[in-house]
């Protein structure tokens, strides 16, 4: 079955989302017809305004999921991760913010109806799946792209939602790490690695970011429950 593109892109709402003692900004997207939500975790030194995660987010709400970019830092934290780089690395803390994000989609009125998916690259990723591991109400999938799963250490084997590790071909060190952290995530056979042809770590190369977001939307297609269309 083939899905019409929407006749306009749908509009983009800034929000505020409290976590902790922050207050984190995020860009809200909501196609009219969505029944679930994609929120993102970025990688380290990244933000809302990724180029890349939002190419993907942008190709998520045609397919009819919601979406949803926050900063994961405050912007006296990244300035301060400017010169320290540690904050992008402290993968619990990050973690955490991802679960207060998802507590406050599911508290939301305009989203609390969604099913919730986690989209984490490089080091998001790692939050991402500790964040699926330790609060998996309403949590249907997470996609990974580029990402260090291995830093999810020892909640690996908890997380239950289906995961897709989306790995470029040549992108050898996160490759091997992919594929180590995949034994420890798949015991029931529910999550799955990915390798896109061509790609190096930041899917630059020609049709490479495409392939990843195709490849998510139909993962979280097929985990939301939505019927599996094309766009």
């Amino acid at each position: 079955m083939t899905s019409p593109l929407h006749n306009r892109a749908p509009e983009t709402t800034a929000v505020r989302i409290p976590a902790g003692d922050v207050v984190l900004s995020a860009d809200l997207t909501i196609p009219p017809d969505a029944r679930a939500i994609v929120a993102f975790a970025h990688g380290s030194g990244s933000s809302r305004h990724s180029t890349r995660n939002r190419y993907v987010a942008e190709t998520l709400n045609r397919y009819h999921f919601a979406t949803l970019l926050a900063d994961l830092l405050t912007e006296e934290e990244e300035i301060i991760d400017m010169r320290t780089r540690h904050l992008r690395f402290d993968i619990p803390m990050l973690a955490d913010r991802l679960i207060d994000i998802a507590t406050w989609l599911q508290r939301e009125p305009q989203t609390k109806h969604l099913k919730i998916g986690w989209f984490g690259a490089s080091t998001g990723a790692g939050a991402a799946l500790i964040a699926a591991a330790r609060r998996p109400e309403n949590i249907v999938a997470v996609v990974s792209r580029g990402g260090r799963p291995d830093l999810a250490g020892d909640y690996l084997p908890e997380v239950m939602v289906p995961v897709l590790l989306i790995v470029g071909e040549n992108d050898p060190e996160v490759l091997k790490l992919n594929k180590s952290a995949l034994t420890r995530l798949n015991p029931n056979g529910h999550s799955r690695l990915e390798i896109v042809p061509n790609a190096t770590h930041l899917f630059e190369e020609p049709g490479t970011l495409e392939a990843a977001a195709l490849l998510a939307a139909q993962w979280f297609q097929t985990h939301s429950g939505l019927p599996r269309e094309e766009v």
